[in-house]
């Protein structure tokens, strides 16, 4: 998702401004060096063995809380991330990217080799580490705002996250996370599973269905160019009133039966339409069932920074006590 801000755009497709939501290894899992075809096939069993690994690790989160994931979309307002999403269970952060339009986010960015300029406001990442929802970090590499220029330029954005995939932020590294979405509509996409390969493991993209293609049919589509090695956010939908909770939760299953279950995790888009073409955080009573119907996912909440406040997150645990006592 090129995630939004309530300020402008649509979700984690394109981000802040122009930019639209769309609804990304202290471990003990080895991140493994970028791979060429022929290693791949020996590596992906002890991939999918990595991916198992992350989703049963002690601190991994509770299952049956009400998420175990939050999404970070970094900009250059919005480089120090507060809340208090632990309380509904989250101990996982996926950042969006490290590096966008340009522009880097990690203080060891060399821009004669990567060809990006550094951010003046660089992240807190010691703090961010030390946060109990970021106790396993996925680290999103380079993208861009603007689907169809990240489109368009992928290998020049392959090209970069290789380089900022040396630059580890001082996080708990849990994987990487590669930020140009994927639909069934991008023709060119089977392009982007050769390029995959270039990228340490483990690795996630996400992908979204506007065009509800069914989740079978999205299943058999990413089948058929995704590397066996990658995992895969589904975004639901939600946000964007392309399908409610009970269907996306039919896409995961639909996902999970083609895939398997360890490369699937969805993405809970905490997001509205407003009017003015703008986007509202959801309310606890949007938001509540989406987070219901995923219960056996592992759930990332796109994203915190920009729609979760500490109100909606009290009026979240509210409900749910609510509904327990019923």
């Amino acid at each position: 998702m090129t995630l939004i801000s309530t300020h402008s755009g649509r979700p984690m497709r394109d981000p802040l401004d122009s930019r639209q939501p769309r609804t990304a290894s202290a471990t003990g899992v080895a991140v493994a060096a970028p791979c060429s075809p022929r290693r791949r096939a020996l590596l992906a069993a002890g991939v999918c063995a990595a991916f198992l690994s992350a989703c049963s690790a002690p601190g991994s989160g509770d299952p049956g809380a009400l998420a175990q994931g939050v999404v970070w979309q970094v900009d250059t307002d919005h480089t120090n991330p507060q809340g208090d999403w632990n309380r509904l269970g989250v101990t996982d952060l996926l950042v969006q990217w490290t590096a966008v339009d340009g522009t880097a986010f990690l203080a060891g960015n060399d821009p004669a080799s990567t060809g990006l300029q550094t951010s003046e406001r660089q992240p807190d990442w010691t703090r961010v580490a030390g946060e109990p929802w970021a106790r396993n970090v996925i680290v999103g590499l380079a993208g861009r705002f603007d689907e169809a220029t990240a489109r368009a330029q992928v290998a020049q954005l392959i090209a970069q996250s290789k380089q900022l995939a040396a630059v580890r932020p001082p996080v708990r590294v849990d994987g990487y996370y590669f930020p140009v979405e994927v639909d069934p509509t991008w023709q060119d996409a089977a392009k982007l599973g050769l390029l995959l390969d270039q990228l340490p493991r483990p690795l996630w993209i996400s992908v979204y269905d506007n065009s509800n293609i069914g989740g079978a049919a999205l299943a058999a589509w990413l089948d058929g160019w995704l590397p066996k090695d990658v995992g895969v956010f589904l975004q639901d939908g939600c946000g964007v009133y392309a399908r409610g909770p009970a269907a996306a939760r039919g896409y995961a299953d639909a996902l999970v039966q083609r895939l398997g279950k360890d490369r699937v995790r969805i993405i809970a888009e905490a997001f509205r339409p407003a009017p003015g073409g703008v986007f509202r955080p959801a309310t606890a009573a949007e938001l509540e069932p989406q987070l219901r119907a995923y219960r056996g996912y592992r759930t990332y909440l796109f994203d915190g920074p920009h729609y979760v406040s500490a109100q909606l997150v009290q009026e979240l645990l509210s409900l749910q006590q609510q509904q327990g006592q019923k």
